[in-house]
């Protein structure tokens, strides 16, 4: 299983102290996302768990969303763009270049059966972002729950694709496995729908570095017997 987390100077910790932390907790590996800089990894030699760049996409709408995914695609592992209006959230769950859509209740957007079902066509996953459900409080914490549940139905009913993550910016907020599993069963979702949610994020990895590596010549072209580089 992995968890997707902010690096430094995005968040409050080194990628190698989030390795370090998250392999004590149980954890695979850990997706290290950031915006527009590159994380600070320290020093990752030795780190006992796997260490997945990736970029979370911030932008003010689909136009400016569209040239990043277009920037990043090629040379980062993982492509995330944070949605949380309903335009940014339409434009992600279209794209088959986008690997998560994160965030989709950050402001005022939603995930309806429309966005589920071009998620499910364009292998987009939908990210439950269970940080408000550990950090929240008050009507905040009630309605995130409330929004979870809800997506959860919905990419339930159209088998759409979805990773969960805690969001975490310092190592002090990871939490494991179990952990995170067991918040899940308390609140609804479920403590094995959790875990799948969790490795999904390693098999992300897993595909796309194997698409990134030299056996293919562009997305979904694999390198033939005979093809030869120039």
């Amino acid at each position: 299983m992995y968890e997707a987390v902010h690096a430094h100077p995005d968040g409050d910790s080194t990628a190698a102290r989030f390795a370090a932390t998250a392999a004590k907790q149980g954890y695979d590996g850990v997706v290290v996302r950031a915006d527009d800089v590159r994380p600070d990894y320290g020093c990752l030699e030795g780190a006992d768990c796997d260490v997945v760049d990736a970029v979370e996409i911030v932008a003010d709408g689909p136009e400016q969303a569209s040239g990043a995914v277009g920037n990043f695609r090629p040379d980062r592992t993982v492509v995330l763009v944070r949605g949380g209006t309903d335009r940014l959230n339409r434009f992600a769950v279209e794209q088959d270049r986008v690997d998560v859509l994160s965030r989709p209740f950050a402001g005022d957007g939603d995930v309806n059966h429309v966005l589920a079902k071009a998620a499910k066509r364009n292998g987009v996953r939908v990210e439950f972002d269970l940080g408000p459900a550990l950090r929240a409080t008050g009507g905040h914490r009630v309605q995130h729950l409330d929004d979870l549940r809800k997506l959860k139905r919905i990419l339930d009913h159209y088998d759409a694709p979805y990773v969960v993550s805690a969001n975490a910016r310092s190592h002090l907020e990871l939490r494991a496995p179990r952990e995170l599993a067991a918040v899940g069963e308390e609140i609804g979702l479920g403590a094995e729908w959790v875990r799948e949610g969790l490795a999904e994020w390693g098999r992300i990895a897993a595909r796309n570095r194997e698409r990134l590596s030299e056996s293919f010549i562009a997305p979904g072209v694999e390198r033939g017997r005979y093809e030869k580089d120039d």
